[in-house]
């Protein structure tokens, strides 16, 4: 019971910043992204009666606290969807700085999700699996598809309307690149989870934030479809500043701008 997945992190277009529902990873929002092809995460996971306990290892490193909890959470929805008993060991391997900014945990999660479910022998639609991958990290949700992808935020209470769906292919816009310039490769400071939900409770900023993502959500589909860089990059532009701008006005203020980032 042992299968490998890889997946590709993404860069959200139009950006998801906060969460109705935290235990489900509900966001307030829907959010745009595109999906990266040089970004991966190649994830193992086995399912054995050898192991006594759940095992997590990531670039050769064993992980625990938090960062291992929220893995095995995942796991153990896997297990109890496919009423197994044994424990699961998880290597998990990234081609990029994690917990950098650059969506590492959107690829790890999804990848996560792919291998766990076909390790445990079960064959998840992408859309069971999109939602599968939201409870370790909302913006994997995003993961499981290529090219552009809409996470739809929902509205019911269990989040079975809360899922990524593909907006274009790749191929829909080949001439179109994101380059991705790292200016630290430190870990963050303040995770994005918790840096959103301090925002929700403490920016003042933020309810614009939220009166003003649909216009955004529109204008962004539009640009994709329509192959308009002029468009989506200036509207992901603006989004992006919104959404720093919520976070810099949170108490206390979160910066996650580098000097080289201006």
């Amino acid at each position: 019971m042992k299968e490998t997945a890889r997946a590709n992190a993404n860069i959200a277009l139009v950006k998801y910043w906060g969460n109705r529902d935290k235990k489900l990873i509900l966001p307030y929002n829907s959010s745009i992204s595109m999906t990266l092809d040089k970004l991966f995460t190649t994830t193992t996971v086995e399912f054995s009666e050898k192991y006594r306990k759940n095992e997590l290892w990531m670039n050769g490193q064993k992980i625990l606290g938090i960062e291992a909890e929220r893995a095995f959470g995942l796991v153990d929805l896997v297990r109890k969807k496919a009423k197994l008993s044994s424990k699961a060991k998880i290597a998990s391997n990234n081609s990029f700085p994690t917990s950098a900014g650059l969506a590492s945990s959107a690829s790890g999660f999804a990848a996560l999700a792919l291998s766990a479910s076909k390790a445990a022998g079960l064959d998840l639609s992408q859309r069971e699996l999109s939602m599968l991958a939201r409870m370790g990290s909302g913006s994997a949700a995003r993961s499981i598809h290529g090219g552009f992808v809409e996470w739809k935020k929902g509205s019911k209470s269990d989040g079975s309307d809360c899922y990524g769906e593909q907006i274009a292919k790749k191929e829909h816009w080949p001439g179109l690149r994101m380059l991705v310039a790292i200016v630290s490769t430190k870990k963050k400071k303040v995770g994005s989870r918790a840096g959103m939900d301090l925002t929700v409770k403490t920016s003042p900023m933020y309810d614009s934030w939220l009166a003003t993502i649909d216009n955004d959500l529109k204008d962004m589909k539009e640009g994709i479809l329509k192959r308009d860089f002029k468009k989506a990059a200036l509207t992901a532009q603006l989004n992006c500043l919104k959404m720093h701008a919520a976070m810099i006005t949170t108490k206390p203020p979160i910066i996650y701008w580098q000097p080289e980032t201006i």
